[in-house]
Order: structure tokens, then sequence, then C-alpha cells
């Protein structure tokens, strides 16, 4: 497989808000056969690292619609985005700014304490299953505008993460990985059992 090649065509199955906040970068020395780090609220590129020698043992479906899943994950990290935990975070840097120039400790200690929980809040919810569950779904709908149906993308989605698995040498999946695949497979109708209602929120 030449990575140039397969870039070029995974940017054209990419949506165009993708294109725009992501990069795709060849890294053959990693372990993993996809990755991306958590994006960071001051770095604006989101690159998503890919090991092509391991890719290629991948379908073009299933190298499709992992593609598909980490650009949603990633495009679905919202770090300013107006909510409660956001807010919070902007008032207690503004406070902790206000209280420093009134020379005030303990005002500052609350305002950056104040912000740091805040901050911690957006984190965890964007590292969620929940965030994972809804990066799933938004690929699959990314998915049926390139030519699959529901069922074929989510079948091609959860048969990615299990070859995935056995590609990097792991036993076993991970929890999440083993609730996506749950959630798939009920979308797929492979099983009648589908995610609780609080994991559903976005469908």
């Amino acid at each position: 497989m030449e990575p140039n090649v397969e870039i070029r065509r995974l940017l054209d199955v990419m949506p165009a808000s993708g294109r725009m906040t992501t990069k795709l970068v060849s890294k053959p020395e990693q372990a993993k056969v996809i990755d991306a780090s958590f994006p960071q609220p001051w770095n604006q590129g989101r690159p998503i690292y890919i090991n092509f020698d391991l890719w290629r043992r991948l379908t073009k479906p299933q190298r499709d619609l992992l593609l598909l899943q980490m650009v949603s994950w990633l495009t679905g990290v919202k770090w300013f985005k107006p909510d409660i935990y956001q807010g919070v975070v902007l008032a207690g840097l503004l406070g902790g700014f206000l209280e420093a120039a009134q020379s005030d400790v303990v005002g500052v200690g609350v305002a950056g304490g104040l912000s740091a929980i805040a901050a911690l809040r957006i984190w965890r919810t964007n590292k969620s299953q929940e965030s994972e569950l809804n990066a799933d779904a938004a690929a699959i709908k990314i998915a049926q505008r390139r030519g699959y149906s529901e069922v074929e993308a989510a079948q091609h989605l959860l048969s990615a993460i299990e070859v995935v698995a056995k590609i990097e040498g792991r036993s076993s999946l991970n929890f999440t990985e083993l609730i996506r695949c749950q959630n798939l497979r009920a979308i797929a109708g492979l099983s009648p059992v589908g995610m609780p209602e609080s994991y559903n929120k976005e469908k």
C-alpha cells in the first residue's frame, strides 16, 4: 500500500469538517493501527497517525469506517461551546485574573480550583464511553452518505474493531470497545440487545 495514495483516498472519504481540522500522518513505527492524541484546546491541528503496514491488513470498508469514527471523535471534542462547564472555566479564569490583580491569594486559589474542576469535567466528558458511541453513530451517518447502508456501516465498524485488536496483538477488547461492539451489533441487527437509553442521547 502506497501511503500517499491511500491518504488521498481517505481524504475523499472524510467530511469537509474533518479535512479542515484533522491531518493524516504516516507513522510506521507505532504499534497501533490508527491513533490520535486527545486534542488540547490550544492546539488547532488534530493529527491522525496511521501505521500503513498494519492498515493494509484491513478491508477498504473497515478502513473507511475506522477513519470516519476517529475523525468524528476528534471533531466532536468541543472545548469551547456554550454550556455550564465552559462557563465555569471562563468565570474561574476571569475571577482568578481579577483576584490576582487585587493580590487576593485565597480568591485566586478558589477561582483556579473552580476552573480546574470544570476543565476536568469537560475532559472526562470528551473521553467517555458516550463520546465513543456518539462518534460511532456519526461515522455511520457519514458512511451512509458515502454509499454504505446503516447496517453495512455498523457491520464494517464492528469487524474493524475486532480485527484491529488481533492485528495489534491484543488478546481481548477493552471495556469501551466491548460496549461499542454491543451497540454496533444491535444497529447491524446481529443482537436484540442494544445499549441503555442513557448511552443513546444522540440517537
